[in-house]
This record gives C-alpha cells, sequence and structure tokens, in this order.
C-alpha cells in the first residue's frame, strides 16, 4: 500500500531562521515554503518537512541521513562549510571522524543547529 509512494521526513527546530540557513545554505537543500507549521525543503525530490517547535529535546540517535558516494569527500567539503563531525569515542573513528563497519560502510555524523543528529553513509 505504502511501498508505491514518497516518503515525508520531519526533523524538529525551535529556531526556524537558523535550521533555514543551515538546510539550505549549508546543505543546500532546495526552499520550498514556510507553510506557518513547518519549513518545506526539497532533498533530491523527498520532502523534508523542518517542524516549528517551542521545546523538544534533540534524541540521541540519527534522525535523517543522506547516502553519498565518496564520503570522505562529502566530509570535507561539509567541513568547509563550517559543519562539525562528532567523535563519540565508543567506536573507531578515522580523523575525518568517519567510522567504517565491519561490512565496509562507512557513516559520519554531524549536528544541525538545534542538536539533532544528521549523517552521511556509503554503503557498499
Amino acid at each position: 500500500m505504502l511501498s508505491s509512494t514518497n516518503i515525508v521526513a520531519f526533523v524538529p527546530t525551535r529556531d526556524a531562521q537558523s535550521a533555514r540557513a543551515f538546510y539550505e545554505g549549508v546543505l543546500g537543500l532546495r526552499f520550498l515554503k514556510d507553510d506557518g507549521f513547518a519549513m518545506v525543503l526539497d532533498a533530491n525530490g523527498i520532502m523534508i518537512r523542518v517542524a516549528k517547535m517551542k521545546e523538544f529535546t534533540p534524541a540521541q540517535f540519527t534522525i535523517l541521513g543522506w547516502q553519498v558516494s565518496e564520503i570522505e569527500n562529502v566530509v570535507r567539503d561539509l567541513q568547509k562549510k563550517g559543519v562539525h563531525f562528532e567523535i563519540f569515542g565508543f567506536f573507531k573513528q578515522d580523523e575525518l571522524g568517519i567510522w567504517t563497519a565491519p561490512t565496509g560502510d562507512k557513516v559520519a555524523w554531524f549536528k544541525d543547529p538545534d542538536g539533532n543528529i544528521l549523517s552521511v553513509s556509503q554503503h557498499v
């Protein structure tokens, strides 16, 4: 039933202006509209609704991620734009903050202005 429909992703924010500057200006997503309840962005055909919240506590796990190729280049490019990649310390990450899983998949994590954990990943 839902297998042939599009996903809509939701991300909370307390500061829509900072979120827009980050998602549009830094990550390069296309701004579509602000409907008063959420800022709506296009991520390569996927709708992301950055929902305006008065208060929330960011989850301590990844809530949104992008599958990329050449993850090292993507991480370096984002770092040049001021993105800080997280080093968690409970598994080995390289100097860029990239963890390589035993399967060969690679993941790097970063936070948006509200502290939401986002990721980029490369899968084999």
